[in-house]
């Protein structure tokens, strides 16, 4: 039975952003077409705050690290591009370190994301981040136990000092269903835009599900403090992760609302 449309959701899809989201996609779907409009006004807005944010920084001498972490292909990057795209890059970058060097393998493990901290007026978002260490090493057995206890053991006071020196930190973990996981690597090895993005570690992530929850979790238990705390963003629908990936930023930093962007 077909619905009818309202006067204000009729001009949404008359709109350059609702012809997109109606003919982008087959078959036509007039709900999905409306649920993107709402959430690309919804971004907007939510991007002017951000923009409100980053100023607010720079005028303070703020610094801020935000670090994502979550199951693979659980919408991280995607996350933060939405978060980043309209934000004065010269104030803010993206860090995803690769393999550790050589070097980096003799140094104490924190000192390669010590050195990619904020200077003031800065943000750096961390793409994965020291939190590998609790999770994607031990369970590819890229870390000795003796290794992981010692992490777990000094991260809590490693965050501690990163506040007491007057960063703000957060720190948020985007989470996906195994069957969500299945659907999207799926979609990434049939478009050849995105086959890059599929790794090794990508190709054996459903087959170490529980072995990657079991890790999580103890994460979770031992370094969700009050100081410090996780937000978990559940990521099976992509928009509404973003929204809310983005809304809880503006919370936790307690910058000016009144300013002028």
């Amino acid at each position: 039975m077909k619905r009818e449309l309202s006067d204000k959701e009729v001009r949404k899809l008359n709109s350059k952003q609702g012809l997109l989201a109606l003919l982008s996609k087959e078959p036509l779907n007039v709900d999905r077409a409306l649920r993107y409009v709402d959430y690309q006004r919804k971004l907007k807005k939510l991007q002017v705050e951000l923009i409100r944010l980053q100023t607010w920084a720079i005028n303070n001498n703020e610094r801020i690290v935000v670090v994502f972490e979550g199951r693979d292909a659980a919408g991280k990057g995607g996350a933060i591009r939405r978060v980043t795209e309209r934000i004065n890059p010269r104030y803010m970058r993206i860090v995803a370190l690769s393999k550790p060097t050589k070097d980096e393998q003799t140094q104490w493990y924190f000192q390669r994301y010590v050195e990619q901290f904020p200077k003031a007026g800065e943000i750096v978002f961390f793409d994965r981040s020291w939190y590998n260490r609790a999770v994607v090493e031990p369970v590819n057995n890229f870390c000795t136990s003796e290794e992981y206890k010692i992490f777990m053991n000094q991260v809590n006071d490693f965050e501690r000092m990163i506040l007491e020196s007057g960063i703000r930190l957060v720190k948020i973990y985007m989470s996906i269903s195994k069957k969500e996981q299945a659907k999207r690597f799926a979609e990434i090895k049939s478009d050849p835009l995105k086959q890059w993005k599929i790794t090794k570690l990508d190709e054996k992530a459903q087959d170490l599900w529980d072995h990657y929850t079991e890790y999580k979790n103890a994460m979770f238990e031992k370094t969700n403090t009050e100081i410090s705390p996780w937000k978990i963003i559940r990521a099976n629908r992509k928009t509404e992760a973003r929204v809310n990936v983005i809304n809880h930023i503006l919370d936790s930093i307690p910058y000016d609302k009144s300013l002028n962007v």
